[in-house]
């Protein structure tokens, strides 16, 4: 019996770790909330393609950036202003084919004030390649 188990957590082990080689653009779309949450840039950035762009559409970062070095601009702006936030994910879809994937979900930042975003993210090969940030003040959130 002992064996049995060894070679059962075994083979368990072997699935996880091929499986987890890969994140599900849906585990990357949460890590990405969490990371912008606790204001990590490093693992901010690492999700996004060489030529990203990133539409913040309401409030004061409002705008469109077009590369990394303006996407990590924008982002060290907000969480030099924010600090640590509370991240709260609701309605988090996925849409996807073999040429990539379409994440979105209504995400509340909660810190100094509650912030509201319906999050749309496109990620192929892996990688974020367009992000949307709309500011919505009338969206309800659940705690995930």
């Amino acid at each position: 019996m002992f064996k049995t188990l060894s070679l059962t957590a075994c083979a368990a082990a072997v699935l996880l770790t091929a499986s987890g080689a890969m994140a599900a653009p849906a585990d990357d779309a949460k890590t990405h909330f969490q990371a912008i949450g606790s204001g990590d840039l490093s693992i901010v950035m690492r999700g996004y393609a060489d030529q990203a762009q990133f539409n913040w559409v309401g409030g004061p970062l409002d705008g469109t950036y077009a590369n990394a070095d303006a996407i990590r601009g924008v982002w060290e702006k907000f969480t030099k202003s924010q600090g640590p936030l509370k991240v709260s994910v609701d309605k988090l879809e996925e849409s996807a084919n073999p040429k990539g994937s379409t994440i979105s979900a209504n995400v509340q930042f909660e810190g100094k004030a509650p912030i509201k975003v319906r999050y749309v993210l496109t990620f192929r090969e892996g990688k974020i390649v367009s992000e949307t940030w709309q500011i919505d003040p009338k969206l309800s959130v659940a705690a995930y």
